[in-house]
């Protein structure tokens, strides 16, 4: 029977996976965490393994390495689950040596799909060496996965074999060496080559252009490199490469320069010249880290660098890249104990209604107070939870906070007062928010017209499909949805149209001076006509002047929030504002 293992923190998430995989026939095995995974897979050699990225203990990035490390398990099929669709955790993924991604949510399908593809590509490779005398089937699969089939390079899973090589072969040529005198010490250079927007070249090329261009451009690196190391694909357009021993600096920087320089030739194919570029990041042994994997990543982090700076050139890496690394580490440190020490405070922004000058409701936003950092910019703070994986409950905390808080006020006569509330990705994609959202609602006895979820463009078009259906689902809660910071993302007819929005926020950026902005000034009327048409509200965020509230309330705009008419306020300090008065109505408009 064919056997997976699920390692995954999130006990909903994980017996869901159990449960389909359980009913399909498979053997399943499960953990928690990525200590006890790691451990489950080195013990039994389970045949595929299903692993989250955010987790306690051990990420999914340091399970997959160190099952890489190990020779029993460094072929066993991997599949990432994650709420992170961005391009750059998925590439960091397929580097270490991972077979596939799964994004939350995802259906039944997509799972079983995945698990079928990477369990026939591995029971494939098994018998095509099952038949092979004298050697045993799990090594020569081992062998099989160490080069890529593309470009018959050794992959990542071979690097650290042959980086050892290197290393072993310098030192016994250094030992080797006579003669008198002092001697310049060996350094092994490692170069991370990364092409310069190549996935732009190859969207006009056909699949097998595009197969005969970048065959081509592993080729030339290995010309290149010839007999002075080795290169290995890493994953997708990067590569690596090891040079034996040099003398000194300037050995590795003409080496770095013949690289670019050899990229100015163009590439023919079927009588059409291709130009590419590259980027060259490059970290030295022993100087900069004694281990291949952190190397590396330290040739990464140059590699980086170089793009930044236009790409087509190379660049050193250099301790200065990590400055404030520790600073980030002690921050993460201080945001997991920022809850239970009371430091996160809810604060809520009043929304004026521009018809009426009154409070139509307000918008929770978290605030950070740490007793030495003083305020902690939430710019700072709630990408590092979303990272970290802290941003669900980080999230459930203000759902319930600002719920609680909405029905004191509303116990006080405000009894048509509407909260809004953020919610991350990581939330919307949560398989048991509606069951959340649902029990916040019951136990605050709050009518659920009176909570607004507010999500971004960039939550939803992840999985627009996927996220229709949720929405579609919040709806029958009762709840309002609001898309969020609208005109910055992938804003469209089309999403308006698809998705089941109440209220359309239109983002500070464009509202800022209105007045004087003659293309700002064409794209918000556009956007109020467009939404009333189709029968949504409309909110303009970040107003500070009276000249933007003039402007906004003579095109029709239904409500307002911003510096002009108030800050976002502690609940004490908004209970006690007169435009909490039933007969409050603002004198700005």
């Amino acid at each position: 029977m064919t056997t997976i293992l699920i390692i995954e923190d999130d006990d909903i998430v994980r017996k869901l996976v159990r449960k389909i995989l359980t009913q399909e026939g498979y053997k399943v095995m499960e953990a928690s965490d990525g200590n006890s995974g790691t451990k489950l897979a080195q013990e039994n050699q389970p045949d595929l393994i299903v692993c989250d990225i955010m987790m306690p203990q051990l990420n999914g990035y340091q399970v997959l390495e160190l099952l890489q490390c190990n020779q029993e398990t460094e072929a066993i099929p991997f599949i990432f689950l994650t709420a992170k669709a961005e391009k750059q955790y998925m590439r960091q993924g397929m580097q270490l040596g991972a077979d596939d991604y799964l994004t939350k949510p995802f259906t039944k399908n997509e799972l079983l799909g995945a698990v079928s593809a990477r369990l026939t590509k591995y029971s494939s490779l098994k018998q095509r060496y099952a038949g092979s005398p004298g050697k045993d089937v799990d090594a020569q699969l081992s062998q099989r996965t160490n080069r890529d089939a593309l470009t018959n390079l050794p992959t990542q899973l071979a690097l650290r074999d042959l980086f050892n090589q290197i290393v072993q072969a310098s030192a016994k040529s250094s030992k080797n060496k006579s003669g008198d005198g002092p001697k310049t010490p060996s350094v092994l250079p490692v170069f991370c080559i990364s092409l310069d927007r190549f996935q732009r070249v190859i969207a006009t090329l056909g699949y097998e252009s595009a197969t005969a261009l970048f065959q081509a451009i592993a080729q030339r690196i290995k010309d290149i490199v010839s007999t002075q190391g080795v290169v290995v694909r890493l994953s997708g357009d990067d590569f690596c490469a090891i040079l034996k021993a040099v003398d000194n600096k300037q050995s590795i920087l003409n080496f770095a320069q013949e690289l670019i320089d050899s990229f100015k030739e163009p590439f023919t194919l079927e009588d059409q010249k291709i130009f590419v570029g590259i980027s060259v990041g490059i970290a030295i042994y022993p100087r900069d880290n004694l281990d291949i994997r952190d190397l590396l990543q330290n040739a990464n982090k140059a590699m980086l660098k170089s793009r930044q700076k236009g790409g087509n050139q190379y660049q050193l890496f250099t301790a200065a890249f990590n400055v404030g690394k520790s600073n980030l580490i002690t921050l993460e440190t201080d945001l997991r104990y920022a809850i239970q020490r009371e430091e996160i405070e809810v604060h809520y922004q009043p929304k004026m209604d521009l018809q009426t000058g009154k409070i139509k409701g307000s918008e929770a936003l978290l605030r950070w107070y740490h007793p030495e950092r003083g305020a902690v910019p939430p710019n700072q703070f709630l990408p590092l939870a979303e990272e970290i994986g802290l941003i669900e409950e980080i999230g459930e905390f203000v759902l319930n906070q600002s719920c609680r808080q909405l029905k004191i006020w509303q116990n006080t006569g405000l009894n048509t007062f509407q909260m809004s509330v953020n919610l991350s990705a990581r939330q919307f994609n949560q398989l048991n928010l509606h069951q959340r959202l649902s029990r916040i609602l019951i136990d605050n006895s709050i009518e659920p017209e009176h909570l607004e979820l507010e999500l971004t463009e960039s939550t939803l078009v992840q999985n627009a499909e996927v996220a229709v259906r949720r929405l579609k689902a919040l709806k029958t809660l009762g709840v309002a949805i609001a898309i969020d910071d609208f005109g910055t993302g992938y804003s469209s007819l089309s999403y308006l149209q698809q998705f089941p929005f109440d209220v359309l926020k239109i983002d500070r950026s464009f509202v800022k001076n209105i007045h004087l902005n003659k293309a700002n000034s064409a794209i918000i009327t556009a956007i109020i006509t467009m939404a009333h048409q189709l029968g949504l509200k409309v909110i303009a965020e970040g107003v500070e002047s009276q000249e933007e509230l003039d402007f906004l309330k003579k095109h029709d705009c239904d409500a307002i929030q911003g510096f002009l008419f108030s800050y976002a306020v502690s609940a004490k300090e908004f209970s006690s504002s007169p435009f909490m008065s039933n007969d409050f109505q603002s004198d700005l408009i």
